[in-house]
């Protein structure tokens, strides 16, 4: 079955109640059970939910996994991994990540005593210099959130595989649609559903899909123990969303170069970082590891002036200044006083989360409208 089928049919199958085409809405905490442990499949809805499963089925089918989990949030998903480990573990990511990821690693799970090493993974030889006895986990986001640096998949999976540690993926940004980490040897792929695989910002949800057993088992049942399930409005929310995945994301990537293409020839801004120019550090393994480049874009107006970049977050009309990404509308956010504020301001500005640095999620509407708006109020 081929991507664009998959979003709309890939594991599912009929309700088997009335045969409803579209999964129901099973708005219930528990079910009816014949005699003790006598039942259809489901039995307490934090376990399981025939909602939540025919939505974790759609997640395993698009990302070509055996094993589909949703939860409550993207860092819901995120926490379930870590909980994975134990004190005295040690983790490799890189240093330009969420900032909600960061503070997880390092406000709660350091607590913990889990060691983080935050390092450039653009050329992915490096990672191996951190790796030691007590490395069990590489978490990497590619592209970047928000410089859109792109990492090597295929070699940090050969890298982890040599040293029998975990591999998992952030695939938010590119989506099923246009990388699948699981095909280039990751063990892991999380998503925040929040954002493209959702798509229209009326849900928080994470995503977590492998295609091993055993660990498919752990992570369930770290799911059903610590509860950060997600309700079923929402997983029939993002079973609709889903649905219309394939073709958001090819206008995403139109709209996205347009918008890239048009910020890199205006005389007021001096960086553009989008994975699609040939300029960018690592497009050659974007080219080889995605099969296009995107909706996502970040700038940084010359001289680097907070000022500035606050007036055009402010003065745009098309795109909305707001936190998250993903969804057909397009969204401007401000990464060093929004989403990245958590890390410290030196660490943000070595990994270039400056002041004038601006991030776009580039939505569906009509790209001239988009470039207009920027045009206005960037002049």
């Amino acid at each position: 079955m081929k991507f664009n089928t998959k979003t709309i049919h890939g594991g599912q199958k009929p309700d088997t109640a009335y045969a409803s085409v579209i999964p129901p809405i099973y708005q219930t905490s528990t079910f009816a059970q014949s005699t003790p442990g006598g039942h259809k499949g489901y039995e307490y809805a934090r376990s399981a939910n025939p909602t939540r499963h025919a939505l974790e089925n759609s997640f395993a089918s698009i990302e070509n996994g055996t094993h589909g989990l949703a939860f409550s949030s993207g860092l819901a998903a995120i926490d379930a991994v870590l909980k994975l480990l134990k004190q005295g573990d040690e983790v490799i990511s890189t240093n330009d990540l969420y900032g909600g990821t960061y503070r997880l690693f390092t406000k709660i799970y350091e607590n913990f005593g889990i060691k983080f090493h935050f390092i450039g993974m653009q050329n992915a030889v490096s990672i191996e210099d951190y790796i030691n006895e007590k490395t069990k986990l590489i978490w990497v986001e590619t592209p970047t959130n928000p410089m859109l640096n792109i990492i090597d998949i295929v070699k940090t999976a050969t890298i982890a595989n040599k040293h029998n540690v975990l591999f998992a993926v952030d695939n938010t940004f590119a989506t099923p649609y246009l990388q699948r980490p699981l095909d280039l040897g990751a063990d892991i792929v999380m998503h925040s559903a929040t954002k493209y695989l959702g798509g229209h910002s009326d849900l928080v949800m994470g995503a977590l899909i492998v295609k091993n057993r055993d660990l498919a088992e752990r992570l369930y049942f770290i799911q059903n123990a610590s509860g950060a399930i997600c309700g079923p409005q929402d997983a029939f929310l993002a079973l609709r969303g889903l649905k219309t995945l394939h073709v958001r994301m090819q206008r995403h990537c139109e709209n996205g170069m347009a918008v890239a293409t048009y910020l890199a020839q205006h005389p007021k801004i001096e960086n553009v970082y989008w994975p699609g120019f040939k300029s960018h550090p690592n497009h050659a393994i974007a080219t080889s590891q995605m099969s296009g480049f995107g909706g996502m874009v970040s700038f940084t107006t010359r001289g680097n002036n907070f000022d500035e970049a606050i007036k055009i977050v402010e003065n745009l009309k098309v795109f909305t200044l707001a936190e998250s990404l993903g969804g057909v509308e397009s969204l401007a956010g401000h990464p060093a006083s929004m989403t990245h504020a958590s890390i410290p301001k030196e660490e943000r500005e070595k990994i270039g989360v400056v002041d004038s640095l601006i991030r776009l999620s580039v939505g569906i509407e009509d790209e001239a409208d988009l470039i207009a708006d920027l045009k206005q109020a960037i002049e």
